[in-house]
């Protein structure tokens, strides 16, 4: 805390903070003052990019548009994308953004093996200065979503260490970066979209102990801050809470407990039988854990996307049935112990969920579904953990948070071929013929329409066998200063620890 209040009074004497029109100083969590903004290995996956512009984006609706793209055209099945770029791209130094640019972004993203999965491209070349043709090993329906994730470095000016100090195409470039403390921003004055009517934007790094102090120090105009602080009063800010897409769910592995010849655990030997997994479906009530875990601030939720996106499948049903679910339970041979908790074949219904130990949101829901579940004679164990030790879920569930633009989630964590690779892939062990069938159709499809419906049914099959129990979709939670004016997004953007409204902050502006 005393170190965040240097790091605060030092900027406001640099800059005089919130008192010059022509700036704003704001904290929109830790994350986006830890460096690392190079979209060759990954900036821009989880959270949005505001350096780099890209081919195509995900815009209004969540559905994918034109950005740095003039045009897209997909030949031979699917399995090559051309996109004409416009002409009046620009990168921060005044050097064109040409086809060249876009080539050497993409082609050293793949030889890094970028967080944005490029498996499928086998090859990207300029046609001439403004088009570029990527030809694919398969037709892969993601690739559009893929290419939207990278933002394009320049040619001339990448070398070692660039994530610290990017020279940006996208609306913002950077005039000074203090690891882990502050980032100081100015408009790009060559950037081909709207300008920022501020002439200057400083990002602190608060910690989520200190962000509600940072708030009522009347130093910050914008502030993020965890739902447990949503309702607490601070003069001249008002509270914004934006719906972003992102489920909190929990992992329910399908498989009983094993161990893989390297050593490692999978399954459990609890929630492998279908009926606890049904139960705990229909007899949680998401209501109240909105309540306990987020203060509120959020939503129940019954699936990957609930209808937020146009490929997810629209699933609502009434939960808190405590009797029925108890009644499948008996019916599946799951006795109330003398301890209330339910015993089968030796078996207890007793197993642990992780939730991650620097995101409340995540292990607060741990906590109280542990509670809620008493009702059902099922006991979890509610653990705090590093997301290095939560991430290995596949014997012991955690707290994930599940939901893109992309149908990319729902390829990596419902389909067979993932189960077992990378360290993400298919937590569940999930595997189901017709639901790897009608991904696969989806992934080869060229009409978009179709491949959501082949989404849609992939969903609406998976579902019924509770690989994931959905529980709550959370709000992102700010502190605003009551003049600062923030446009509405157009869309519902993914959650990224409170990144994602600096999508539009070229749009920013006082109010008048």
């Amino acid at each position: 805390m005393k170190k965040f209040l240097a790091v605060l009074l030092a900027c406001s004497a640099l800059c005089g903070c919130a008192a010059a029109k022509d700036e704003i100083v704001i904290s929109t969590g830790v994350n986006m003052v830890a460096g690392k903004f190079d979209p060759t290995t990954g900036h821009g996956v989880w959270g949005p990019d505001i350096f780099h512009c890209h081919l195509v984006k995900v815009g209004a609706d969540n559905k994918l548009e034109l950005d740095l793209a003039t045009s897209e055209k997909v030949g031979e099945g699917g399995a090559v994308y051309t996109y004409e770029i416009r002409k009046d791209a620009k990168f921060a130094d005044g050097a064109p953004l040409t086809a060249k640019d876009v080539v050497f972004t993409f082609e050293t993203a793949k030889s890094k093996a970028s967080a944005a999965d490029l498996s499928a491209m086998e090859s990207v070349k300029a046609l001439d200065d403004y088009t570029v043709e990527f030809k694919l090993s398969k037709p892969w329906s993601l690739f559009p979503y893929i290419v939207s994730f990278v933002g394009i470095v320049p040619a001339h000016a990448y070398k070692e260490g660039y994530g610290d100090n990017p020279l940006c195409s996208g609306a913002w470039k950077i005039v000074d970066f203090q690891k882990g403390q502050q980032l100081i921003l100015a408009p790009n004055e060559h950037y081909y979209g709207p300008k920022s009517p501020f002439k200057r934007v400083t990002i602190l790094k608060v910690d989520e102990d200190a962000a509600l102090a940072a708030a009522q120090s009347g130093q910050l105009d914008f502030v993020y801050v965890e739902s447990e602080y949503a309702h607490t009063p601070v003069k001249g800010m008002k509270l914004m809470a934006l719906d972003v897409l992102g489920a909190l769910a929990v992992n329910l592995p399908v498989i009983p407990e094993a161990t893989l010849a390297d050593g490692s655990k999978v399954g459990n030997n609890v929630t492998c039988d279908p009926a606890v997994r049904k139960a705990l479906n229909i007899g949680i009530n998401r209501a109240e854990l909105v309540e306990r875990a987020l203060n509120g601030m959020g939503k129940p939720a019954y699936s990957i996307g609930g209808d937020t996106l146009p490929w997810t499948a629209r699933i609502a049903f009434e939960d808190n049935r405590v009797e029925e679910a108890k009644k499948l339970l008996d019916e599946a041979g799951w006795k109330v112990g003398s301890d209330g908790v339910r015993v089968k074949d030796g078996v207890r219904a007793e197993f642990t969920v992780t939730g991650r130990s620097n995101d409340m949101a995540r292990y607060n829901t741990v906590v109280a579904l542990a509670d809620n579940v008493k009702a059902l004679g099922i006991k979890i164990n509610a653990k705090s953990a590093p997301w290095a030790e939560c991430r290995k879920a596949r014997a012991t569930p955690t707290c994930w948070i599940v939901g893109a633009p992309s149908p990319s989630d729902f390829y990596l964590y419902y389909h067979s071929s993932q189960i077992n690779k990378g360290v993400i892939g298919n937590p569940p062990s999930f595997s189901n013929p017709k639901v790897d069938e009608l991904i696969d159709k989806a992934l080869a499809s060229t009409d978009r329409a179709a491949l959501e419906k082949m989404w849609q049914e992939a969903e609406t099959l998976a579902s019924e066998s509770v690989p994931f129990l959905y529980i709550s979709r959370p709000q992102n939670c700010y502190l605003v200063n009551e003049h600062l004016v923030i446009p509405p997004l157009g869309k519902v953007p993914v959650k990224n620890q409170g990144l994602s409204i600096m999508e539009n902050l070229n749009l920013w502006s006082w109010a008048d």
